[in-house]
């Protein structure tokens, strides 16, 4: 890298604990779910101090700010000092809970279970209508 200043959006993103393998920042990145400076960023990408990295993971957009270069994975209370978080605060536990999920080993629903799931999505359909149609 010609400037010791930057480092690879890829590698950071992994140094910093915001995502679990180098892999899966790279795939972030290809999938267009990583930005620097509001701008789609390939793996490659060099970011510098004072940069904005917007990562999308699991249903939530992260948002730091850069503050340190590092360039090997360092541990959590490290990683917390390499950047400011400007997230939003996560959805609360029953939000992420999909409604109408079977606990894992409950078989197949019974009739009157299908009839009930069937019920609830005409009455879902229906409210997502405007009013009128």
């Amino acid at each position: 890298m010609a400037d010791e200043g930057t480092v690879r959006v890829d590698l950071w993103i992994w140094s910093v604990r915001l995502l679990k393998t180098r892999s899966m920042a790279t795939t972030a990145c290809r999938g267009g779910h990583v930005r620097v400076n509001d701008e789609r960023a390939k793996p490659s990408t060099a970011v510098k101090i004072g940069d904005e990295v917007r990562l999308r993971h699991d249903g939530r957009e992260r948002i730091v700010v850069v503050q340190k270069i590092v360039r090997k994975r360092v541990g959590a209370a490290a990683a917390a000092e390499c950047l400011i978080d400007k997230s939003p605060p996560p959805p609360p536990r029953e939000a992420l809970i999909p409604v109408g999920r079977r606990d894992r080993g409950a078989g197949r629903p019974t009739k009157r279970d299908r009839r009930e799931l069937e019920r609830l999505r005409a009455l879902n359909s229906t409210l997502d209508r405007p009013p009128g149609s």
